[in-house]
Parts: structure tokens; sequence; C-alpha cells
């Protein structure tokens, strides 16, 4: 069973699509196992964006990514990182066919609507970031 982190971006939230989102991964077959809403620090921000945060345009994405809470959530299951970046479609949402969320509803590069694990390393690093262990449930305790 794989798990990947989602970041449900400020556009997303200001939008008030959070539910629609959050029900297309659902729809899909994918479990919650944690979520929760935050305000991101400077300090998480630059530590989640440490591969660009030397790059001009980088304090763009820490004003953007500070600019209201977001909701973080941790998804399970099979092929679920490659799946959701599926569903997500291109992170340039002008690039995004319909149908896909950033295609529906992203606008631009940035403001495309969510964050996605790559790959299951990056999922490790992130969802530990974002998440105590205890605060992530395991996902045999879903199922009823």
């Amino acid at each position: 069973m794989e798990k990947t982190l989602i970041i449900l971006k400020p556009d997303c939230m200001e939008r008030r699509l959070a539910g629609i989102v959050l029900a297309r991964f659902e729809a899909a077959g994918f479990d919650v196992h944690a979520c929760k809403m935050t305000q991101l620090s400077p300090s998480v921000l630059r530590a989640h964006y440490s591969h660009v945060a030397d790059k001009p345009f980088y304090p763009d994405i820490e004003a953007f990514m500070s600019s209201r809470p977001v909701i973080v959530a941790v998804l399970t299951g099979e092929g679920v990182i490659a799946k959701v970046r599926e569903l997500l479609g291109p992170t340039n949402s002008k690039l995004a066919p319909k149908g896909t969320i950033r295609g529906d509803y992203g606008t631009e590069m940035m403001r495309n609507v969510c964050h996605a694990s790559d790959s299951p390393a990056a999922a490790e690093v992130e969802i530990a970031r974002f998440f105590r262990p205890d605060e992530v449930h395991a996902p045999e305790a879903s199922r009823v």
C-alpha cells in the first residue's frame, strides 16, 4: 500500500474547491489517512521547496503558499503516487487537459490547486514534514 502527501494550495482553499478535490481522489479509490488544516511557515516552506529555495522566483512561492491556511493530507492506495499525479495533470495548469484537476480548476503554474509527492522517497519525507507518526492512520484502520 503506497502513501502520498497532497497539499490543497491557497488557490484551492480560496476558491472553495477542497471538498471537490478530495472527493475526486476518493472517487478514484484512494483513502484519506491523515488530514489537517495548517498555516505554512517560512521554515517549513523553505524545507519543502529546498530544491528551488535559491532561485529568484522562490519568494513568490513562499508568499503564495503562506498567503492563507492550506489542507495537507495523506492518501493511500495501490500506485497512489502515479495515479494522483495523473488525476492532477501537468504542473502547469495551462497545459493540463480538461478532465484533470488542474485542467478543470488550475489557472497557471503556481496556482495549480494541489501539490502531490512525486516519488515514494519524496512522499516519506514530505509526510514526516507535515505529520507526526501518530497522526497518520494505518490503512487497515480505515476499513470497517
